[in-house]
């Protein structure tokens, strides 16, 4: 079959693209930057890239006619506070339009269980859209989930956050909530299984795991999991601006979707049937199942996406090429470089760098810069990066986003998405004389801008110092 596959940037599109090229289909993923498609070569050589904004006006015949089947895994709930649902329902809209041109037969939508009549603003949105897509000129099959529980979903690395962090917790009292979590290998069954299966045409499934657990219980059941105690006090007075302040400061999720997240915590999600999984004959794994799975791909460095690199866990909201070409004129800079004996060797420390390894000089002063930041609302280091030596573009790595990952050409260029007076560029490049260059570029915003930048020059010197040395000449750090 040939499939359109949008949100294939995202969590759930990452895991499903290589599932659905190993079953035999043609895959045509929808992106709006081609160069954010996080993907090997080897899967590249086998796809199909188109490049759509749904949030804009379709154009004729931009799809080819004979697609088959689409699926639907766009969603806005953290890239606004205030009009995500707008966003949600302009991107449905758009995407009926612009497949009104094609043959395609049936669209696939995951969203969220919705069996409250008073709803969050995120599980109202996601029905609103559902509502959306069964007017298209085609087939709709939607399948409904809880939290989704796998290594690099935001749901699971919350609450690996707040257990690991937080022996104790003071909660609000949405911890006493009631959900239904699901394996992200379960999803990714279900979405493959109703896959041109006319029994789930125009039809909405509920999907989810065996188990029934309030929040309080999901966190101490993860702690079990993993081997030790911890211990929550609910207390009925934090408001949800509080509860979201809260997850933002512990996590390393943002805050836009940390206030949509305790929004939709408030509503007991729990499935309704099991239709779906005696069509499709899959039994469901429990929740410490998927706990184990999850970390089964953390220690084997298997994690295929995270929701933390998506664009929106920082603060692009556009296409990153725009920011590629660094600028010379009207920036400040500090260029420094050393002639390298093993160039091989020094790729691969710079290609690991930040996460788990560090930067290679001052840790605990980059750390103390990323608290700084998240107290002043930016994303701070807790995003980490998804792979310990793997990088690509578009990638979050700690509170940079790597503008290009070029290995051939041996040059990593990173921007900062931390809180500045301006814009920060941080680039790694070896040339043909094995000479290691490294070269900090700031574009000042102003008075407050060159201030800042040269209060930090004395840190500067030790920092940029220390880090070029240990990436040209230790192995460890």
């Amino acid at each position: 079959m040939k499939i359109l596959l949008t949100g294939a940037n995202g969590y759930i599109g990452m895991r499903l693209l290589p599932l659905l090229l190993e079953m035999g289909h043609h895959v045509i993923c929808a992106v709006r930057d081609e160069t954010r498609l996080s993907v090997d070569k080897e899967i590249r050589e086998q796809i199909e890239v188109v490049e759509i904004d749904f949030l804009k006006d379709p154009k004729e015949n931009i799809l080819p006619k004979d697609i088959d089947a689409a699926y639907f895994l766009i969603h806005s709930m953290s890239a606004s506070i205030h009009d995500f649902d707008e966003l949600e329902a302009t991107t449905a809209r758009n995407f009926n339009k612009t497949v009104a041109y094609t043959n395609i037969q049936q669209v696939i939508y995951l969203s969220g269980i919705v069996n409250d009549e008073v709803l969050s603003k995120h599980l109202r949105s996601r029905k609103n859209v559902e509502d959306i897509l069964y007017e298209g000129d085609f087939n709709l099959t939607v399948l409904r989930a809880g939290i989704i529980v796998g290594s690099g979903s935001s749901s699971f690395e919350i609450i690996r956050d707040l257990c690991e962090k937080l022996p104790f917790m003071i909660t609000p009292k949405w911890v006493l909530t009631k959900t239904q979590p699901i394996a992200i290998r379960d999803v990714i069954s279900f979405l493959t299984g109703v896959l041109g299966n006319e029994k789930t045409y125009n039809d909405s499934f509920d999907i989810a795991g065996p188990d029934v657990f309030t929040y309080k219980e999901i966190l101490h059941k993860y702690a079990e999991a993993r081997g030790f105690k911890n211990w929550i006090l609910t207390v009925p007075i934090m408001t949800p601006k509080l509860s979201s302040y809260w997850l933002y400061f512990v996590t390393s999720t943002s805050y836009k979707l940390a206030l949509n997240l305790v929004d939709s915590m408030k509503i007991e999600v729990i499935a309704k049937d099991k239709r779906l999984q005696e069509i499709l004959n899959i039994k469901p794994h429990t929740y410490i199942e998927a706990i184990d799975m999850a970390f089964k791909k953390i220690e084997q460095n298997l994690v295929i996406s995270s929701w933390k690199d998506s664009m929106v866990s920082g603060r692009f909201n556009d296409n990153i090429e725009k920011h590629i070409q660094v600028p010379k004129f009207g920036v400040l800079k500090d260029a420094k470089q050393l002639k390298i004996n093993n160039p091989d060797e020094v790729l691969e420390r710079i290609w690991s760098i930040g996460g788990e390894t560090g930067w290679y000089y001052g840790n605990w002063l980059w750390k103390i810069r990323g608290f700084i930041d998240k107290l002043s609302g930016g994303v701070g280091l807790r995003r980490g990066r998804t792979h310990p030596n793997r990088i690509y573009t578009g990638d979050s790595l700690d509170f940079w986003r790597v503008l290009l990952a070029d290995k051939k050409a041996k040059r990593l260029l990173l921007f900062a998405e931390m809180k500045l007076p301006g814009e920060a560029w941080l680039e790694f490049r070896i040339d043909e004389n094995n000479i290691l260059h490294q070269t900090a570029t700031f574009r000042p915003l102003g008075l407050k801008g060159r201030l800042y930048w040269y209060s930090i020059v004395p840190f500067h010197y030790f920092i940029f110092g220390g880090m070029i040395k240990n990436i040209a000449n230790q192995k460890e750090v």
